[in-house]
């Protein structure tokens, strides 16, 4: 569950059934379903519907304001560090169906979205995604935008500057765009411990004093698509791009202390990477007679960049080093795929049936290996179907299949796998009157093993630890049911649910030693078994002026592997509050992250709190805020394993006070990006160079 590829960019029918006003391009077929009205959310079989109150949209400047804006439980929407999680985990982000990126969201104007669909359950057409939010986003004539924003922190060099202008004429729409995310020399620290046993059980443990260290991770985007749509016809969309990372790095200082008496040791520990990223993606739509569609997408992706770890062992007082490792791979990966739709809707129910295929070619080379080449290729074939019924005025069900066939090979050994998998897949839903409805669903999904997860090259960590992939490991299968209840009473709405997972054939990280070394490999575990308790509420404090919304979880699960069975309990959640009165925003945001068990370890992301005020003027946004007012930022891990037990907090001085400025110009009537139904999806792999 940590990492499912998404293969399939497809919009659920629904959405477009749904889509009535009349100025959407391609009409849309309306499927007659199970809702229940609520003055923010409308329940329908497989989604809560929000519509943007008109306060909402007068406070954003951008899409992303706006999300946040409507306070969607379960989600956890952070404007000032641009992301979107949902129960700790990543969320698919569609415009009118077409998978999209967050900087894209950014671009729609506020005014044109009318309204978000956030589906928790999606269907086997979103390949394997955890939820999928769609901004269904209006199709005025002509006009134009140009959107521009500056956000600065005061104390640090963190920052992220955005523009981005949209041209219409006709039924032709030109876009360009670009942004830049600026963090250069952050303030790090690392509290770290760890005990080292070996099979004889002899045991040392190494205590890490933090000396202070540095953050960067800086990169920028440009992008530039052209849209054609004919009405009742044809949608073309041609879009290109290019990403760059400048510089992702983490440089650590530390005192070893260790239990045997042994001098401290000083140690820098380093790794980072960069690099570039074009894409090109092309689209293509066609309408046929009797609410029949066809949709096509192709996509493809390179990456040329590198990435390198560096670790320094030494005395204080001596000038050789006890352990002197670099790592420098140089990455020259290509990805392509190609998918096709076919849509057919009837009043009461919709047939969707779909095939994609996606190539990823990788090449990387060892520069700490005397140059040394190696290539990775690996194939993936989907095929789905999946058919939804309205049954009578309370019940709809939805039921489908898919399958996938996946072949990887390593030229240089010769050694490969191949699999064939199904993902079936069905949901029910009760609706007894208006406030009420009850979700029942079985969703499953594989995820292929990672280009680092299969590198069988021997990459060296620290004095004795070391990491080999393992090209042995097969394709694994996750499954998830989810019983869920919603709910809409006066000034409250929300959710709560019961969620059960597993992944009986997980592919997770095996420690081991071997002739005084300590490796770090990975296997197909014997699986992962989790229980989840969620409540999602909605609350109208003040209606029109105070909200509330959160979202806390329960998890309860059990991981085994080869020598172990471990359990882990915790719970996670986000909470934000938002007030909004006479053009004044002023809203705080508390994230617990998700404790996750994965092999023999327990990680968890940002532990955050914002809090920001924001004044609108005509076409201008002011305001200030700060991250992490209260409290210490916190990321890490725990190793659990008996080789090596160790506890890793992640510091960042992270209580950066900052201000934005936003500015969003209109001119005639603003035309929405074309509608995709599909994105095919080719993202080029890369290579992880070594570190602790």
């Amino acid at each position: 569950m940590k990492q499912i590829l998404p293969l399939i960019a497809l919009s659920c029918a629904m959405t477009a059934g749904a889509q009535t006003e009349s100025t959407d391009s391609i009409p849309a077929q309306e499927l007659k379903e199970i809702v229940i009205e609520a003055p923010k959310v409308i329940r329908k079989a497989d989604m809560d519907v929000y519509h943007p109150s008109k306060s909402a949209v007068e406070a954003s400047q951008n899409g992303l304001q706006l999300l946040n804006n409507l306070m969607i439980p379960t989600l956890s929407v952070s404007d000032a560090l641009e992301t979107i999680q949902a129960a700790g985990q990543s969320v698919q982000v569609r415009i009118n169906g077409r998978e999209s990126s967050i900087t894209q969201v950014k671009a729609l104007l506020p005014e044109s979205i009318k309204r978000v669909e956030w589906i928790d359950n999606p269907g086997l057409r979103y390949g394997g995604a955890n939820y999928v939010l769609n901004f269904i986003v209006s199709n005025p004539t002509t006009g134009g935008s140009l959107m521009a924003m500056a956000r600065p922190a005061l104390n640090q060099a963190w920052g992220v500057y955005f523009a981005d202008a949209k041209f219409n004429t006709g039924a032709s729409q030109w876009e360009v765009g670009a942004q830049f995310k600026l963090t250069n020399k952050i303030g790090t620290h690392r509290d770290y411990t760890e005990t080292f046993t070996t099979p004889d059980d002899m045991s040392i443990t190494r205590d890490e004093t933090s000396l202070g260290g540095t953050m960067d991770n800086s990169f920028g985007n440009v992008w530039a698509s052209y849209n054609y749509v004919k009405p009742d016809t044809t949608v073309f969309i041609a879009e290109i791009g290019l990403s760059h990372k400048f510089t992702d790095k983490f440089q650590y200082n530390g005192l070893l202390s260790l239990s045997d008496g042994s001098d401290d040791i000083l140690l820098t520990d380093t790794h980072g990477n960069k690099g570039s990223t074009p894409a090109i993606s092309l689209y293509w739509q066609q309408n046929f007679r009797n609410k029949q569609m066809l949709v096509m997408a192709f996509n493809s992706s390179f990456y040329f960049g590198k990435s390198y770890s560096d670790y320094l062992e030494q005395r204080p007082d001596a000038s050789a080093a006890i352990t002197d490792i670099h790592t420098d791979i140089r990455d020259r990966n290509q990805a392509y795929a190609v998918e096709a739709d076919y849509i057919k809707n009837w009043d009461k129910s919709r047939f969707t049936a779909g095939i994609s295929y996606t190539a990823n070619r990788n090449r990387s080379e060892y520069l700490n290996l005397d140059g040394s080449i190696f290539h990775q290729r690996q194939d993936k074939i989907y095929f789905f179907a999946e058919y939804f019924q309205r049954l009578g005025s309370k019940w709809t069900a939805t039921a489908g299949i898919g399958t996938q066939y996946t072949d990887f090979l390593f030229k240089e050994s010769d050694r490969g796998n191949h699999s064939w998998n199904a993902r079936p897949q069905a949901t029910i839903t009760y609706a007894p009157n208006q406030s009420h409805n009850f979700r029942l669903n079985f969703t499953s999904w594989q995820s292929t093993p990672s280009l680092a997860e299969t590198n069988v090259v021997p990459q060296q960590l620290d004095g004795f630890q070391w990491r080999v992939g393992n090209q042995n490991l097969k394709t694994a299968s996750s499954y998830m049911l989810t019983f869920r209840y919603g709910f809409n009473l006066p000034r409250i709405s929300g959710s709560f649910g019961i969620r059960a997972f597993t992944s009986p054939d997980a592919i997770t990280p095996l420690l081991f030693w071997e002739d005084n070394r300590l490796i770090t490999t990975y296997e197909n575990s014997d699986g992962l078994k989790n229980l989840s308790f969620f409540l999602a509420p909605q609350i109208d404090i003040i209606p029109g002026w105070l909200m509330a919304s959160g979202y806390v979880q329960y998890r309860m699960e059990r991981m085994r592997g080869t020598g172990y069975s471990l359990s882990n309990n915790a719970w996670s959640g986000n909470a934000s509050l938002r007030l909004m009165h006479w053009g004044f925003v002023l809203s705080g945001q508390y994230m617990r992250a998700q404790r996750d068990l994965w092999g023999e370890k327990i990680s968890w992301g940002e532990d955050i709190n914002i809090i920001e005020l924001s004044y609108n003027w005509k076409q201008w946004q002011f305001g200030a805020g700060i991250i992490m007012p209260f409290g210490k930022y916190d990321q890490g891990s725990k190793s659990l394993s008996r080789w090596n037990r160790n506890e890793q907090h992640m510091r960042l001085d992270m209580r950066m006070p900052y201000i934005n400025i936003s500015y969003n110009l209109q001119w005639g009537r603003q035309k929405r990006g074309a509608e995709k139904l599909i994105n095919a999806d080719a993202n080029a792999d890369r290579s992880t160079a070594g570190g602790r």
